[in-house]
């Protein structure tokens, strides 16, 4: 339901519900739409939150008159807001476990259009970059701009490796999206203002932020806008970090997202290279050793690019040997080609494009969901995971 009412309603949950998405999403599962949440009266409150919920006085209609004032006032400064299950909303983000309820998005493009290329490579790291650490995030930004698919560019905005992965984009000719800390009102650091005003009027690129207007970048904020650079994101390339840092959650995020996550590897006393190294021994992440074997890693060579992902009947076949019979494995087999090549195929439209009865496709789906081959979201949306998929 992309109406402006139901619009406005996911504003209202998104600022009630900003540090607890899990809930609200919740909320507007049980309720079918955003709109049927404001529907409920006093007592129905009470059934669904419970009585003692914090948020439960905050549902109220006059949220929803706040949030289509907003909306007003952004559309004039052209910022739009989508939010969950809306077209726009990026569907890599459907996939992680405590996705926004929506972004405002500042750009010169379409909300849809930004989600369009075959990849999204974040590029992370340190503030403190290294003359070392600045030449390998340029490297491997224009060995992306290299590569037959041109991938998109996530990073956020910070100094440092942020806003090197940034200009090396924009430089190269890649659309690259700046997740922010702030509302979408604001940038952070207040130096890069002129970068991402020039940023924000580039076909392709994007700011973005779960933030609404007036926020600040306070501490906090960085570390819950983290997953969404991790979510948004097919692979994570951390550049430079200490022990501890931003760049570290991200990676670690991206890591349970089940996506792929490269390291720079460094000297082993050097402080800025301390976090990457450590990612390497705990083999969350690859090491990055030449542009050529990461692009081949994330699919974006000219071999990958003409190759087929995998043989999936093989693949399940082998995975499920002696727990179902064949016919089973065959229909699981047509089940996630399907959502292979539809990315956000619904389960009742997976059953009328295989021609498998409803309630086997639901059970199916669940079954390879529950084995990590698919993610399901809120509305019923399939998505293939992709770690799974080699």
């Amino acid at each position: 339901m992309d109406s402006f009412e139901e619009k406005a309603c996911l504003c209202a949950l998104s600022r009630i519900f900003g540090f607890e998405p899990k809930q609200g999403l919740a909320l507007i599962e049980r309720m079918g739409c955003a709109s049927a949440v404001f529907a409920l009266d006093k007592d129905g409150l009470d059934e669904v939150l419970g009585p003692y919920c914090r948020h439960r006085f905050k549902i109220r209609h006059s949220a929803v008159f706040e949030a289509a004032r907003e909306l007003e006032t952004l559309e004039k400064t052209g910022i739009e807001f989508v939010g969950w299950g809306q077209e726009g909303y990026p569907l890599l983000l459907t996939e992680c476990p405590d996705p926004p309820i929506g972004l405002y998005i500042k750009s010169a493009s379409r909300a849809q259009d930004l989600w369009t290329r075959p990849k999204n490579i974040a590029v992370i790291g340190t503030r403190d970059l290294s003359p070392y650490g600045k030449e390998w995030c340029s490297k491997v930004v224009e060995g992306l701009a290299e590569s037959q698919q041109k991938p998109l560019i996530v990073s956020g905005l910070a100094l440092g490796t942020d806003i090197c992965a940034h200009r090396s984009a924009i430089e190269h000719g890649l659309p690259t999206i700046a997740v922010m800390p702030t509302g979408p009102d604001a940038v952070y650091p207040y130096r890069h203002l002129a970068f991402a005003d020039q940023l924000s009027r580039t076909p392709g690129c994007a700011l973005i932020t779960d933030y609404p207007p007036g926020t600040s970048p306070l501490p906090v904020n960085f570390l819950r806008r983290n997953r969404i650079i991790a979510g948004l994101s097919h692979a994570t390339v951390l550049i430079e970090s200490k022990i501890k840092g931003g760049g570290m959650m991200t990676a670690r995020l991206a890591f349970s997202y089940d996506r792929d996550v490269f390291a720079l590897p460094g000297r082993v006393d050097d402080i800025r290279s301390q976090g990457c190294n450590k990612m390497i021994a705990e083999k969350i992440a690859e090491p990055l050793v030449n542009v050529e074997s990461f692009l081949k890693a994330i699919g974006l060579d000219h071999a990958s690019a003409n190759a087929e992902i995998i043989d999936i009947p093989t693949l399940l076949g082998s995975f499920y040997r002696d727990r179902v019979g064949k016919g089973t494995v065959r229909e699981m087999a047509a089940l996630l080609e399907c959502v292979r090549k539809n990315r956000g195929v619904t389960v009742e439209e997976l059953g009328i494009m295989t021609g498998i009865e409803y309630g086997k496709t639901s059970a199916l789906t669940a079954m390879l969901e529950l084995d990590g081959f698919i993610s399901i979201d809120l509305l019923q949306r399939c998505c293939i995971i992709s770690g799974k998929m080699r």
